[in-house]
């Protein structure tokens, strides 16, 4: 007998949605599988079987995310197939500043009704940002919750776990002043700041699909663009190069996240006029009329990552990332000082 509740359905919870849902999503998580993922969707937990070939020390590296208000974009949009990415970049990208490849990704999406082809379009993105990455996505979650959630809206979140040998764990140890600060551009805004962002164009109110000079596309393609994943590039980096730190610059932009990469007494001087920055940002902050700090305490303003390298390696390790797809460039360098932080020259 097939799984059926005539009064869960009426109360607003339709649990053949979710089976129809789980049938359309797993053409999408196939194309995730592998060789250590076991098993389907379906089960109570997701299986993954550990390739311990080069570990003698493995330490499990975990990290957990949401999209936050940048889902109010892809509702005005009624574009549901990019914001996935969001959620698994949010996550990989930060496991991977400590050496940590991901192995795994669980998502979470919650709404307030369950449209099957709305939710595969979702996890269609979660299943490619999981490619980006080189992880399984090995389960997930789907929770109807009427009364909670307007119809049309949800929210999407995940995690996902990573190993590291403990002996090439990144820990800014080794950082010295000379170091060079290695750029790795960003796609635009990623998936922080949203909050100012929607408030600045007023984009409930606004024409979405408005056109600004300065921009290629309409504000909300601009801003639906996803967040880059820079795994793979990072990782054939940390093979080659004695990498010192690594910053994944997310809200709190650079004056918040850089110094969390830094050791004690180090400074990293940046240069402004290195800085390639995409259009939307100069745009939000002549529109918004907002003052430069906290464009740079709140955005990534072009810079998705921060990599420290020595500095007599430093156009070797611009040329690693480069072969591995990322336009990385010299942006500044370490320096001592009484205390860590930021300094844009």
């Amino acid at each position: 007998m097939k799984s059926f509740s005539e009064s869960y359905k009426a109360a607003g919870v339709d649990i053949t949605a979710g089976y129809a849902a789980v049938e359309l999503m797993k053409q999408h998580v196939a194309r995730t599988m592998t060789p250590g993922a076991i098993g389907g969707l379906g089960g109570f937990g997701g299986l993954f079987e550990l390739d311990m070939t080069g570990l003698t020390h493995p330490v499990l590296v975990s990290g957990t995310d949401g999209v936050g208000t940048k889902l109010k974009i892809a509702f005005l949009m009624d574009k549901h197939d990019t914001v996935g990415i969001d959620c698994v970049a949010m996550c990989v990208n930060d496991v991977i500043t400590c050496g940590a490849k991901p192995l795994v990704f669980l998502d979470y999406i919650a709404c307030g009704k369950n449209y099957p082809e709305k939710i595969a379009s979702i996890v269609a993105g979660v299943a490619e940002g999981c490619v980006q990455a080189g992880a399984a996505l090995v389960g997930g979650e789907t929770a109807e919750m009427p009364g909670f959630y307007p119809e049309q809206e949800y929210d999407l979140a995940g995690f996902t776990v990573g190993v590291v040998e403990k002996s090439k764990i990144i820990d800014n140890t080794k950082m010295q002043a000379g170091d060079a600060v290695i750029a790795l551009p960003s796609s635009g805004v990623h998936s922080n700041g949203f909050s100012l962002v929607r408030k600045i164009f007023n984009v409930e109110y606004a024409d979405i699909w408005q056109h600004y000079d300065e921009l290629s596309g309409t504000l909300g393609e601009t801003l639906l663009t996803p967040t880059k994943i820079y795994v793979k590039p990072v990782l054939a980096l940390m093979e080659q190069v004695d990498v010192r730190a690594v910053s994944h610059i997310t809200g709190g932009g650079f004056y918040e996240n850089i110094p969390r990469a830094l050791a004690a007494g180090c400074v990293a001087k940046l240069e402004k006029k290195s800085l390639r920055m995409p259009p939307i940002f100069p745009l939000l902050q002549k529109v918004g009329k907002i003052p430069e700090r906290d464009m740079f305490n709140t955005f990534n303003m072009g810079v998705g990552m921060a990599v420290v390298v020595p500095g007599d390696r430093a156009d070797e390790s611009v040329r690693i990332l480069k072969e591995a797809g990322e336009d990385a460039y010299i942006l500044g360098e370490i320096a001592k000082g009484a205390e860590k932080g930021v300094e844009l020259c």
